[in-house]
């Protein structure tokens, strides 16, 4: 069997109890969800058939360096599409990056929005959408449905195995002047089709492909226990860890190995159809903060708290239970194992975290949205306690 019929999503997945509509992404808002090797190359075609004519090809300067970029806007031109480039996404962004998208995507009088790369790009290429097709400023779509208008057909195109935003209907921008991060969602700004091609993420540097891999793994781990969780997010949760736990070792072992790395992509974009349908927890309420106040990457944060909030959740025995369905045996130790595998610290101190921050990153925790949604009520002196724990 030659290696590109090895990677499909049902032979990577065998083995694992998936059911056939849980394998096709049914409860993902729509998206079309295209995965192979090379599936990148069907990027014109594709936006084609959703109605595009003028895309933004919306990336970060790595991605663009990398050829990545050159080769989707190829495939638009052999499609009939014209293309145009915007390389200004940053890691967090801001809503001062979406508004520079904003104004290239205005002069150029595009009609369809094409993400390329991490989070960062999607969620760019997201927050662009609502200010183009409905106006006003990123604060006036903080939370869920208040986009009255249509919006731009999206495709999603992940370089990294983590976020799973092409499977999201949320952007999550940071008020550049409050820092506060500000989830965005609407079912109408979802991408229309996204591009899993695990060839792509062959070209992340070692420090991105750990952080993304640990994110995707707290992603799968925070939505199987939420408040909101439901029969279809579990079926999601558990698929998404299994792939994950298993294939982000054997990428760090062997970062070449492209079946292992096309695991933890598929894993990581299920993940995100299960946070779609369960939404996520304590450990991203409590790693927000960090990334906001001390610049801690958003993986090395999710990373670094992880393992305190499954501890903290593991109280409730229901909870326990469901963490035991994920991993039979010490779900908090596997975690910390992983991390170790990638040399990414344990503790918040080693990021330079002071004790007298604490209290504030308490507070501020306490009031991120993904901590409502956490099994356990957390008060500001349980996140006192959880980064405590950490330190």
């Amino acid at each position: 069997m030659s290696l590109s019929e090895e990677i499909t999503a049902e032979s990577l997945c065998e083995g694992l109890g998936a059911e056939e509509d849980i394998i096709g992404f049914a409860h993902a808002l729509g998206t079309r969800v295209v995965f192979g090797k090379g599936s990148v190359s069907r990027t014109g075609e594709l936006a084609h058939e959703i109605g595009g004519s003028r895309a933004l090809i919306v990336t970060d300067p790595g991605i663009a360096g990398a050829g990545h970029a050159e080769w989707v806007m190829t495939s638009l031109k052999r499609a009939g599409l014209e293309a145009l480039l915007f390389t200004e996404v940053n890691e967090n962004p801001t809503t001062e990056d979406v508004a520079r998208c904003v104004e290239v995507a205005r002069e150029g009088r595009i009609d369809i929005l094409v993400g390329l790369g991490g989070g960062s790009s999607m969620d760019t290429a997201k927050g662009c959408n609502f200010i183009l097709s409905n106006g006003g400023e990123m604060k006036d779509y903080w939370g869920s449905g208040k986009a009255t208008k249509e919006m731009l057909p999206l495709v999603a195109i992940p370089t990294t195995a983590g976020t799973g935003s092409e499977c999201q209907s949320f952007a999550l921008i940071a008020d550049a002047k409050t820092h506060m991060k500000m989830a965005c969602g609407d079912r109408k700004v979802a991408a229309r089709v996204a591009i899993l091609d695990p060839e792509l993420t062959l070209t992340q540097p070692a420090s991105v492909t750990a952080h993304t891999g640990i994110d995707a793994l707290t992603h799968a781990i925070e939505s199987a226990v939420t408040k909101s969780r439901t029969n279809i997010s579990s079926a999601y949760s558990k698929l998404a860890f299994s792939l994950i736990n298993e294939g982000f070792e054997a990428v760090i072992r062997n970062p070449s190995c492209l079946k292992s790395r096309a695991k933890v992509q598929l894993g990581a974009a299920y993940a995100g159809v299960a946070i779609e349908n369960s939404m996520l927890g304590a450990a991203h309420a409590a790693a927000n903060p960090l990334t906001a106040h001390c610049g801690v990457a958003h993986g090395q944060a999710v990373g670094v708290m992880i393992p305190h909030v499954i501890e903290f959740n593991s109280m409730d025995m229901e909870i326990r239970a469901i963490y035991e369905t994920l991993y039979a045996g010490d779900l908090s130790r596997r975690v910390t194992d992983l991390i170790e595998m990638v040399g990414m610290l344990k503790s918040i101190s080693g990021y330079g975290i002071d004790e007298k921050l604490i209290k504030i990153l308490a507070g501020e925790a306490a009031r991120q949205w993904t901590a409502d949604f956490n099994p356990r009520k957390l008060e500001d002196e349980d996140f006192v306690r959880l980064y405590t724990a950490a330190m």
